[in-house]
């Protein structure tokens, strides 16, 4: 085999065109160098085109009398006129600075600066040079880090959501102010047609009426929705969950709700386990009944946790857990952990994150902080900057800080919130991992159990800064997670209802054009201050820069008529 591709290759050899030689090539002669000189550099070529144009052109154009003319204008001119002219650029320069302000603060980037990439740059050519081959390892890094940026800033459920009859609406009748944004609750519908309905619904008139209750957008209509198929079927549980979720203004009156849904839905469930095997239909309407039934037995143990009955909620959450151990998806782990920092049952704390705090499951705030909260419990009621920085840190404290930095590295707007640097408002139905949606629903939550623990949020707030510092690139590089991705800035102000200031990490610098337009407007209006105050001085000046403008351009037209005269000389040595 080896003499045969031998063989084949000194045949391809001989029968393939001759490679170019690889070596030295003899010296170029002074014309081939001009050639390749002038052919390489066109716009080089054009420009001493266009100036020798100029000049062979000055007499019909009677560019020295235009000249004189125009230096006569300007002689003319009184300081009026440069004050008008100053307060005018002034003006404008400060419209657009405010402009580029609101714009930057809005929207989180400058606006000439987005104009000029998105239009500009395709004039110029610019696109053609950023774009790479398919295989090329850039294209191949581009496509793993855009992967890695849409699977971080996927919006999941929060698993804490609030009631929207029985909390949401309740806030907006007192403060007139909408908690939720059309995009979360979006996303909510999106959530509910994906739980409760199924390809079967068609069988059943009361599910087909509920299908449509949850794509509608009115909530009255919705609830007038779920009446009509308890109408035709008094055991509907989703509509019975509809109800529960909007209408119901307390809690109370919503945990009556559920516990009606969880009779109907646990009875549907049953029927629907027996018939699973008969078709794949069957068996979507098993998967729809069950979700149906998580979601009641969730909901019913929230209510029991937010009307005091805490243990009994836990109950309920183990159970869930035991019986459907497919759904971790739901997260119902982070509620059991809030209910049990409540109990202060810190040993079944750890046993729920020592399963759950594993490298291969994806990771949130409430395991990192509730992980960093339960090692800062040990050393925080005698941590003291002051003895800290004599003696150094113990074993058990530098455990502690490292979970802090741990923490903060994967969210770092929660410590603003748990410290009350900024306020807390109501968490939204969705929320995404490492913004700031998530650090609301965290704080919300368990700022009371940080409260508890004496000195956790005093070494909270010594050591959370740090964590900065071990990262000073955090988009490009993580220590402990992924580099922080640069999408959650927009996701967080599409979940968040505007009235909230959003946290933004890292903090974005100022652009260039607002540096740029601030400057102007300051030094055009100091120069009208001066033109108005000191005429004569100011006129003086004006006067004298125009002469130096006008020696530059005599200078300028000699120099071109130097270019010209060389640039023929060579046109005529190569004809």
């Amino acid at each position: 085999m080896a003499d045969g591709d031998g063989l084949g290759e000194a045949a391809s050899a001989a029968t393939s065109p001759p490679a170019p030689a690889t070596g030295l090539s003899p010296p170029l002669g002074w014309r081939e160098r001009l050639r390749a000189g002038l052919a390489g550099s066109g716009a080089s070529l054009w420009f001493v085109a266009g100036l020798g144009l100029l000049y062979a052109l000055r007499v019909p154009l009677r560019l020295c009398e235009n000249l004189a003319a125009v230096t006569g204008f300007f002689n003319s001119l009184t300081p009026k006129f440069y004050v008008a002219l100053t307060g005018t650029s002034s003006l404008i320069s400060g419209l657009i600075f405010i402009f580029e302000w609101w714009y930057f603060h809005k929207h989180g980037t400058s606006f000439i600066e987005q104009v000029s990439i998105s239009h500009l740059r395709t004039l110029m050519g610019g696109t053609e040079n950023s774009i790479s081959e398919p295989g090329s390892p850039s294209s191949n890094r581009e496509n793993e880090t855009s992967r890695h940026n849409l699977s971080e800033c996927k919006v999941w459920r929060n698993p804490l959501n609030l009631f929207r009859g029985a909390e949401y609406r309740r806030y907006t009748w007192v403060t007139g102010k909408e908690p939720l944004t059309y995009y979360d609750m979006n996303l909510s519908a999106q959530d509910h047609q994906t739980f409760f309905t199924c390809d079967t619904d068609f069988l059943r008139p009361s599910d087909t009426v509920m299908q449509k209750a949850w794509r509608e957008r009115n909530p009255p209509a919705r609830i007038k929705a779920a009446y009509q198929a308890l109408e035709l079927n008094n055991d509907c549980a989703t509509a019975y969950v509809l109800l529960a979720e909007e209408e119901a203004t307390t809690i109370v009156d919503a945990e009556r709700l559920f516990k009606q849904a969880l009779r109907a839905g646990e009875a549907i469930y049953r029927r629907s386990q027996q018939c699973q095997h008969q078709s794949p239909q069957h068996e979507a309407q098993l998967r729809r009944d069950t979700n149906v039934l998580v979601y009641i037995k969730r909901r019913l143990a929230m209510c029991a946790r937010k009307l005091g009955r805490i243990r009994e909620a836990v109950k309920i959450m183990r159970e869930l857990m035991k019986e459907f151990p497919p759904l971790t998806m739901l997260n119902i782990h982070e509620n059991l952990l809030e209910s049990l920092l409540e109990l202060q049952a810190y040993a079944d704390v750890q046993a729920v994150l020592a399963k759950y705090d594993d490298i291969s499951l994806p990771k949130s705030a409430a395991i990192c902080y509730t992980a960093a909260l339960l090692k800062t419990r040990t050393v925080s009621d005698k941590f003291s900057p002051e003895t800290a920085s004599r003696r150094g840190l113990s074993t058990a404290e530098i455990n502690a800080v490292e979970a802090i930095h741990r923490a903060v590295e994967f969210n770092p707007h929660v410590p603003k919130y748990l410290l009350e640097m900024k306020s807390l408002i109501l968490p939204p139905e969705h929320i995404l991992k490492r913004g700031d949606s998530e650090a609301i629903a965290y704080a919300f939550f368990h700022l009371q159990h940080w409260k508890r623990i004496e000195g956790a949020l005093n070494l909270l707030q010594c050591t959370w800064e740090g964590t900065f510092r071990m990262i000073p690139y955090p988009l490009e590089k993580g220590h402990l997670f992924y580099p922080y991705p640069s999408c959650t800035e927009t996701a967080d102000r599409e979940l968040l209802p505007a009235f909230h200031h959003v946290s933004v990490y890292p903090k974005k610098e100022l652009p260039f054009f607002i540096h740029f337009t601030a400057g102007l407007c300051s030094s055009t209006a100091m120069i009208a201050f001066l033109t108005h105050q000191f005429p004569e001085i100011m006129g003086v000046f004006a006067k004298a820069m125009r002469n130096r403008g006008w020696e530059n351009l005599s200078i300028f037209l000699k120099i071109s008529k130097t270019v010209s005269d060389t640039a023929m000389i060579f046109n005529s040595d190569l004809s």
